[in-house]
């Protein structure tokens, strides 16, 4: 019985402080037209993709992500089907191979391809989608070559580790809008419900006018690898592709780049410059930092603070703070009063015992895939690439910052001519990876 008590005073607190929420920002948008979601451009939220002619996807990357990429396309709605699978490595085609056997699914044989020019193979078959999950720095050009051939694409973050490679991807995806062909990118943040619903009450004045920010990524050391005998420099860097610049970006990409694209997003805008500084601690292999420490200047008074750590037995945690003139907000689910007061949060299904749960509806891996779907089959026109890739600028400003030490502008980023890794790319290619940067000494691009 007192369980049940509690519960009933969790969800009578929970409805007041959610009444209360809406009266204030309603007084707050009183003088001012609510904008719509369609308005705000912000995605359908639908439970599954509608009916529709059916749609074959080619995963071009095997490895976890890919795989798990994969499963959510296919857990989009009804009639999705995998035709296609590429990779450099037979053995991580193998892998998916099996996962999908557990499902009772399969790819044919001579669908399924191997080796560096494994990517135009699948580009080459009858798939309508292309999944695009390799290390990030081949993200460019086989976005490139899927625009090319027509395919509509889901692409992963970060969707290139360079300026180059950025205005490459920029490029295309403007290709992408002239032929209506759709792309979704995995910056899942922006299909995930709570923080959809915080940032169209932000957007419509429940804080104020945001200010600033700071953004966060720390956690424990990521996976490596150690070479292997017999493996050529090029295979054991793209086995140990996550501790590597020039193929992963730096974790700053790799992860970070999730919560200073919701910051860009809840400003409304990207920096005018950085000034940062980072270092390497503990990392066995590669030549990445293990953190940094970025303030992203936003212009007329406005920063963000940027840190993100891959360190053991640290103060760990992931998050954003946007502070505005009237008040606050996570970003993800609660918005709050100078004060500290919670004037607003996002109401979460309850469990089958009437209890409270902090999971939407929807995992957002999913939601995008959902997205795609709808959007190729409703002809509702989606093409995130180019706003993914302003993001991702962000973050190798900010990168590039802390690896030189001196202050970057957001103009010399967009026309930096610097491109990361060898200049000829074969399984057999002799190639040192630069060493790790030293503030100070490193030269700006």
């Amino acid at each position: 019985m007192k369980k049940n008590i509690d519960r009933r005073k969790f969800i009578q607190n929970a409805s007041m402080v959610s009444a209360v929420g809406a009266l204030a920002i309603g007084a707050l948008n009183s003088c001012s037209k609510t904008k719509s979601r369609e308005e705000l451009g912000l995605p359908p939220l639908k439970k599954a993709a509608p009916k529709g002619k059916k749609l074959k996807a080619g995963l071009i990357g095997c490895g976890h992500r890919g795989t798990g990429a994969l499963l959510n396309f296919l857990s989009a709605g009804p009639g999705l089907e995998v035709g296609a699978l590429g990779d450099v490595f037979q053995e991580k085609v193998a892998s998916v191979k099996e996962r999908l056997a557990k499902y009772k699914l399969s790819v044919p044989e001579d669908k399924c391809f191997t080796g560096l020019d494994a990517y135009q193979k699948v580009m080459e078959t009858d798939v309508d989608v292309v999944l695009l999950a390799t290390p990030p720095y081949f993200r460019p050009d086989h976005f490139k070559a899927a625009v090319q051939a027509k395919k509509h694409v889901f692409m992963e973050k970060p969707v290139a580790v360079d300026p180059v490679g950025i205005r490459s991807v920029i490029a295309s995806a403007r290709a992408a809008d002239q032929l209506g062909l759709n792309v979704v990118t995995g910056t899942q943040r922006r299909h995930q419900r709570d923080y959809i619903a915080t940032y169209e009450q932000v957007a419509n004045g429940a804080i104020g006018k945001p200010l600033s920010a700071k953004a966060f990524w720390n956690q424990e050391h990521v996976w490596f690898r150690r070479r292997q005998e017999g493996w050529t420099d090029m295979e054991y860097m793209l086995r140990n592709w996550n501790n590597f610049s020039w193929l992963s970006g730096d974790h700053i990409l790799d992860t970070h780049i999730h919560n200073i694209d919701i910051v860009n997003w809840f400003l409304g805008k990207t920096p005018v410059s950085a000034i940062g500084y980072g270092g390497r601690h503990r990392r066995e292999t590669g030549n990445q930092f293990d953190f940094f420490s970025i303030d992203f200047n936003y212009g007329n008074g406005s920063f963000s603070h940027s840190m993100s750590r891959q360190i053991d037995n640290c103060a760990n945690g992931v998050g954003e703070l946007v502070m505005g003139t009237k008040g606050y907000t996570n970003c993800r689910d609660k918005i709050y009063d100078l004060d500290g007061n919670i004037i607003w949060q996002y109401q979460y299904p309850l469990d089958k015992e009437g209890n409270p749960t902090t999971k939407v509806k929807v995992s957002p891996y999913i939601q995008e895939h959902i997205h795609l779907v709808t959007a190729i089959r409703s002809n509702i026109y989606v093409n995130e690439a180019e706003r993914t890739a302003l993001s991702n600028l962000t973050a190798i400003m900010g990168r590039e910052a802390a690896y030189t030490g001196k202050r970057i502008t957001w103009d010399e980023m967009m026309s930096s001519k610097l491109k990361m890794g060898p200049e000829e790319l074969t399984m057999n290619t002799t190639y040192e990876a630069p060493d790790t940067p030293v503030p100070g000494t490193a030269i700006k691009s």
